[in-house]
């Protein structure tokens, strides 16, 4: 047999191949104690991981030695219970393990022709979440690769919505776009109006943090010419930095009485809609025209997974739609093909794990996980409010925490950040709010305890 086809076919060789990969998968996904790990700089890995690539290959069970022993530990591992820099992620077991399934089955997520069980599973989750959101039934989208690309996908339909409705209302075409955003939000907003080439409109925060609607209203009159135009407000459901959650309700009623399209960016903090203590927070985003969620983040979902739902899904149709002759046989038909949806064409069916974790746990055990984040966020910016030399810098809304460490330097707070990793009892990188170095807690597994956030700020004193 033709050495190609070895590659594929099932045979002893294969079959030792995927052993030796399952098998240390299986390993992975059961870690009692999972290492936090630490990078290696380039030089480290080409002296220890040497020479993989060759003409002849260095067999399976090498490599994947390789793997587990070099360059996994040069890999931070995003669900240690010390990981607590950025937004990080904690999938469930049962995501992880179907993670494989999803790769095994070589499925394809791009449209209903030929992934129509996935995209069925896919849609029960895209739908659960549209309406415990409290969107209009009908309500739909797709799962793409992250917050970036559903910003920028939602944003794109957007302004052919705002193209479509001037054109209907015979006005010209604005000479600039604008989108509407808080100066607090993610870079992605910035990055997607790059692409898309039009203008962004930063709006103060109130002294609270939060955007509020006569801001927005505020910037909205500023545009009110035939020079620039706005296509979209952004409003954010969980900040980054902080996690603050805009005002969405005034918000929305401005963008509601002005025509303009209400993009919610969620990606990090609507997770906390599901908690019924927290869903006043988030009064108003049923009135969002489109909105982003990543379970990759809070809903217990391995990367890369971000569900991008549209209030009327034939705007994101009409968007992204692609056409070429190879495609006519799914674009004439009245199917629910993902690939409409988002910038993107092929797509593995990234939704599934989560689909499997939601049916395998049940969703209120998902609403007790999130609860338990935000109630340890509580619980940790009390003990830092009690403790000498450290101070909140705001009262946490959901589950981040920024506090300081009084007196000390940026460099104070990078070698602090550098010794914890190489004592490997967390990862904590400094931030910076209003020009300041602050330090964060962003808190999302639920195997991440009081006991250790203590530890760490023991290190401190």
């Amino acid at each position: 047999m033709p050495r190609p086809a070895r590659m594929h076919a099932v045979s002893d060789e294969t079959t030792e191949i995927v052993d030796s990969v399952l098998d240390y998968a299986r390993r992975r996904a059961l870690y009692r104690d999972v290492p936090l790990d630490k990078p290696m700089t380039e030089r480290e890995l080409r002296r220890l991981a040497p020479g993989s690539i060759t003409p002849e290959g260095i067999g399976a069970r090498r490599a994947i030695a390789r793997f587990e022993d070099v360059l996994a530990p040069a890999c931070l591992s995003i669900d240690h219970p010390g990981y607590l820099s950025f937004i990080p992620s904690a999938p469930t077991k049962a995501a992880i393990a179907f993670d494989v399934v999803v790769s095994a089955s070589a499925i394809y997520g791009g449209s209903w022709a030929e992934g129509a069980g996935a995209v069925y599973a896919e849609n029960e989750v895209l739908h659960w979440l549209a309406a415990e959101f409290g969107l209009p039934e009908g309500a739909g989208g797709v799962f793409v690769q992250g917050g970036t690309i559903g910003n920028l996908s939602a944003l794109v339909a957007a302004r052919q919505a705002a193209r479509e409705r001037r054109e209907a209302e015979g006005l010209p075409a604005p000479r600039r776009w604008v989108v509407v955003g808080s100066a607090e939000a993610h870079s992605s907003i910035a990055s997607a109006a790059g692409v898309m080439d039009v203008d962004v409109l930063p709006v103060a925060t109130g002294d609270d943090g939060l955007l509020h609607g006569a801001a927005v209203a505020a910037a909205l009159d500023s545009l009110a010419d035939e020079d620039r135009a706005a296509f979209a407000v952004v409003a954010t459901a969980g900040t980054t930095n902080f996690g603050i959650v805009d005002d969405l309700a005034s918000i929305a009623a401005v963008t509601r009485e002005r025509e303009v399209w209400l993009h919610v960016d969620g990606a990090y903090g609507l997770a906390a809609a599901l908690v019924p203590e927290t869903r006043p927070l988030f009064a108003g985003v049923e009135f969002a025209d489109s909105l982003i969620v990543d379970p990759h983040k809070w809903l217990f979902a391995p990367f890369d997974a971000c569900a991008l739902i549209y209030r009327d899904p034939g705007h994101g149709k009409r968007a992204h739609t692609q056409h070429a002759e190879y495609l006519d046989t799914l674009t004439e038909a009245d199917d629910w093909n993902p690939a409409d949806f988002a910038v993107q064409l092929t797509r593995r069916a990234r939704g599934l794990p989560l689909w499997f974790s939601l049916a395998t746990h049940g969703t209120e055990h998902y609403r007790e996980a999130i609860a338990s984040g935000i109630e340890l966020a509580r619980r940790i910016a009390d003990e830092i409010e009690r403790r000498d030399g450290v101070h909140l810098v705001r009262d946490p809304q959901l589950s981040v925490v920024v506090f300081q460490r009084e007196g000390w330097s940026p460099a104070d707070y990078r070698a602090w950040s550098d010794r914890l990793l190489d004592e490997q009892l967390a990862f904590v990188v400094p931030s910076s709010h209003e020009g300041e170095t602050v330090l964060r807690f962003a808190i999302v597994s639920p195997l991440t305890t009081f006991e250790r956030l203590t530890e760490i700020l023991d290190t401190l004193e």
